[in-house]
């Protein structure tokens, strides 16, 4: 799933899908030419991809030029065209072939046929990548359709949602997404295991903990829990394939749930790739990265006044706490970059009383 502006788009026909088509259109059409030399006339924008790929699959010699009309604003279409760029080649007792990327209501496909009216062609035809047929209203011929689509909006392989999107290998259908994925994020003792549990009741939430999903497949000695333990007690990190599977089969035992708040993973860039894939795959995304940003002295201060009481070794020994400050700053805190870039990064101010925090955190995931 991408975002593109306010909206959210799911992969719809694969580039391999595409190009299949593409190669079949090009040898149906070269089968019907091959005696001559025809021009294929590219839509713009929308059809540059389309025409750039069918042109290279085209087996035999041709020429290619371009005109440029619009007929959409938004997700819908105007129903009115206005040529902005006209043929300028000579065309008279050629064959002409209109390279389209899309045919729906077809007001475009009716500004072609009027343009090359007068141009004393030997012929005129044209071909389609996308054909949507409920929504087609005219009663001129097209010769040559790709895929037939139903009246969704589609974007990728040159196809835009308000100027973006045209450069996907991919064609995308717009969606709404159906979870609400956040990560919560933060240093240890920054309270994300306090603050996640009490955001799954107000949110309707399932809260992952990845500490609890190793704890649970160690103790009931899963085929995952066995696979963790042996590189745990060989002392080596336990590998990312092995955390990424304990995660999706706890996403896929709760596969009702309106959204997920992941605590404490993903905690490496590879492991948000990952996440990210897993979570296309099921037409869902990461809303949001909320990260609690806690000065790090303070943290030593509640580690170790922690530690008092909750006999970890790890919390009454300031050397390791920094130690486990530098790994989270070394290998964890470029997680901030990675979900900045996507727009999704919000840091939040976690000094204060456990309700402060809460209504901070809230008011962003008001917003996700």
């Amino acid at each position: 799933m991408i975002k593109l502006r306010d909206k959210y788009f799911e992969s719809y026909i694969r580039a391999e899908k595409i190009k299949q088509t593409i190669d079949q259109m090009a040898k149906i059409v070269y089968k019907e030419c091959a005696d001559e030399i025809p021009l294929f006339v590219g839509i713009l924008n929308g059809s540059f991809m389309f025409a750039a790929d069918f042109i290279r699959a085209y087996p035999g010699q041709c020429e290619v030029s371009f005109v440029k009309l619009s007929s959409y604003q938004g997700v819908q279409s105007k129903g009115k065209v206005k040529q902005l760029v006209g043929l300028t080649e000579d065309v008279t007792n050629r064959t002409v072939i209109i390279l389209e990327d899309i045919i729906d209501t077809g007001t475009t496909l009716e500004e072609i046929y009027t343009i090359f009216r007068n141009k004393k062609l030997k012929q005129l035809k044209i071909a389609t990548l996308l054909y949507k047929h409920d929504v087609y209203k005219k009663g001129l011929h097209i010769d040559y359709i790709g895929l037939h689509v139903p009246d969704k909006f589609v974007v990728g392989y040159g196809l835009d949602y308000v100027g973006l999107g045209r450069n996907l290998n991919d064609i995308y259908t717009l969606t709404i997404p159906t979870m609400t994925n956040i990560v919560l994020f933060g240093p240890p003792g920054a309270g994300k295991g306090t603050q996640a549990e009490l955001l799954k009741d107000k949110y309707t939430l399932k809260h992952i903990s990845t500490g609890d999903v190793f704890r649970y497949n160690i103790k009931n000695e899963t085929e995952l829990g066995k696979l963790a333990k042996s590189y745990m007690d060989k002392g080596d990190l336990v590998p990312d394939e092995v955390t990424i599977n304990m995660l999706k089969q706890e996403v896929e035992r709760n596969a009702d749930a309106k959204g997920f708040i992941f605590d404490g993973f993903p905690r490496t860039e590879e492991q948000a790739i990952a996440l990210d894939n897993f979570l296309t795959e099921k037409g869902a995304t990461i809303n949001g990265m909320v990260a609690l940003e806690v000065p790090e002295d303070l943290l030593v201060e509640r580690l170790l006044k922690r530690g008092e009481t909750s006999g970890r070794p790890d919390d009454q020994d300031e050397d390791k706490i920094r130690n486990r400050f530098n790994e989270y700053q070394n290998k964890t805190a470029i997680l901030k970059d990675y979900y900045a870039k996507q727009g999704k990064y919000y840091g939040i101010n976690g000094v204060g009383t456990i309700e402060e925090i809460t209504e901070r955190l809230t008011k962003v995931f008001d917003k996700l």
